[in-house]
């Protein structure tokens, strides 16, 4: 399916962020997971952009979004504040916003950071160690640490299986839909991978956001937070158990999506119709 997507940079303090728009309707913004860049959403935006204008963006650091500074500290603040700039330029009403996996904590952060600013969040499978109880919350981190510590000794060959351990993923049987874009581990990839084990964890295992604030600040502004897992996800995964510390702070039961932890970009089609599905309940 062609895309039509409109690029643009945007300069935000510390940083220059490249973003992509494409489609009418409401704004939604797609934060992604893990390494994932605008591009990651290749499959997926096509499917979206006949209802809905559709954002993606290179987080701070990642592609083409370049550090004034790469030497200083990126954190949950600075994603949040992005959000908010992004939202800003693109629209001026309450948008709509899924977040994946660090695009959820992105988007849980910006939810109490920005109040109002966003009307919907779909939060899938948050990576977001505060949202669980104390020993489940270290056992998250120290998970995290350990990853940062295998790319450390041995480069994203021991990083790899780490992760996938982390998130339950066995690459050799996982199943995707047909005809999807090829996304090779090319330098930049690799570039994105090291800048999100070795910087965007730390982001995440010290940021001190507490684990309710998220939903206070969320039902005074009148948002509403969605939280989403992957049909396929093992519950065992802190990701998948943060969405459900989640869901039971606000009473409710997740939305499943489908796939695993990275379904969005496995499963595209069916993806965009839960997305559909869901928020224009």
């Amino acid at each position: 399916m062609p895309t039509t997507a409109t690029i643009r940079t945007l300069s935000v303090p510390g940083a220059t962020l490249h973003f992509q728009t494409e489609g009418e309707g409401p704004v939604l913004l797609l934060s992604q997971s893990g390494e994932g860049d605008a591009d990651r959403t290749v499959d997926l935006v096509p499917y979206l952009a006949d209802t809905f204008t559709v954002v993606t963006y290179d987080r701070r650091g990642l592609s083409r979004s370049t550090l004034d500074d790469p030497a200083r500290p990126v954190t949950m603040t600075d994603h949040a504040d992005d959000v908010a700039r992004l939202l800003a330029e693109v629209g001026d009403g309450p948008a709509l916003m899924a977040g994946f996996s660090m695009g959820a904590a992105i988007g849980l952060r910006t939810v109490t950071r920005h109040p109002g600013l966003v009307g919907t969040l779909i939060a899938h499978e948050p990576v977001m160690p505060n949202l669980l109880p104390e020993a489940d919350r270290a056992e998250h981190v120290a998970e995290l640490t350990a990853i940062q510590d295998a790319y450390t000794a041995g480069g994203l060959e021991v990083a790899f299986p780490a992760i996938a351990h982390h998130l339950g993923i066995d690459p050799a049987h996982d199943t995707t839909e047909e005809g999807l874009t090829p996304q090779p581990l090319t330098t930049r990839r690799k570039d994105n991978f090291a800048f999100f084990i070795g910087t965007e964890f730390t982001a995440v295992t010290t940021d001190d956001l507490d684990r309710a604030e998220p939903v206070r600040a969320a039902r005074a502004a009148g948002t509403r937070i969605i939280p989403a897992t992957g049909r396929a996800t093992r519950p065992t995964v802190h990701t998948y158990r943060c969405a459900l510390a989640l869901a039971a702070q606000l009473d409710t039961e997740p939305v499943q999506f489908p796939g695993g932890h990275n379904g969005n970009t496995a499963f595209p089609r069916a993806t965009a119709q839960v997305l559909k599905d869901v928020l224009g309940r």
